[in-house]
């Protein structure tokens, strides 16, 4: 058995959840997501926790349990906290700025860039080089911020591009004379 599927999920209150065959759903108070189970996995729902068990005894049903359990917690930290993730912007000249539900970037390109945002996700964008993505679903956000971050990728030897908050750059290592 999986050391992260047999955690038990907390489950706060103002949150309700509804366990089903093939899948568990879960409201809260930011929305509510719809979590697909992995066949031979289900969920049992006691007091106000939540529980992955194994249905069967197949032979590949061990790796869905952990993998269960996590989407289910994410679902359920989701609708609860939301989650974020924050890009940074580095050039001259480099912008970006919000209109409607798009994001339009100036990214040393003859043209401008225009990025549609998907339903479920906000962007804010503070100084025109900072932008935050938040949404609900953890995949959902982190597919946007890395399709945004794929628009201009950040070049490590001239410091330019769209970079996550915090990610060191790393530059190859040059040949020896050896």
């Amino acid at each position: 058995m999986s050391r992260i599927g047999k955690q038990p999920i907390v489950v706060p209150q103002g949150v309700t959840v509804k366990v089903g065959s093939e899948s568990v759903d879960v409201k809260g108070p930011k929305g509510q997501l719809s979590q697909s189970l992995p066949p031979g996995i289900g969920f049992e729902l006691k007091d106000s926790t939540l529980e992955a068990r194994i249905l069967g005894d197949g032979p590949g049903l061990n790796k869905f349990h952990g993998l269960a359990r996590s989407l289910v917690a994410n679902a359920v930290h989701g609708v609860t906290q939301g989650f974020s993730k924050e890009l940074d912007i580095v050039g001259i000249g480099y912008r970006a700025e919000v209109k409607g539900r798009q994001v339009v970037f100036a990214l040393g390109y003859s043209h401008p860039v225009v990025f549609d945002l998907p339903e479920g996700i906000d962007v804010k964008v503070d100084k025109q080089t900072h932008i935050a993505v938040h949404g609900i679903d953890r995949q959902l956000v982190g597919q946007v911020a890395a399709n945004i971050r794929s628009l201009r990728k950040p070049d490590p030897y001239k410091q330019k591009g769209i970079r996550y908050t915090g990610e060191v750059l790393k530059k190859k290592v040059g040949k020896t004379g050896a």
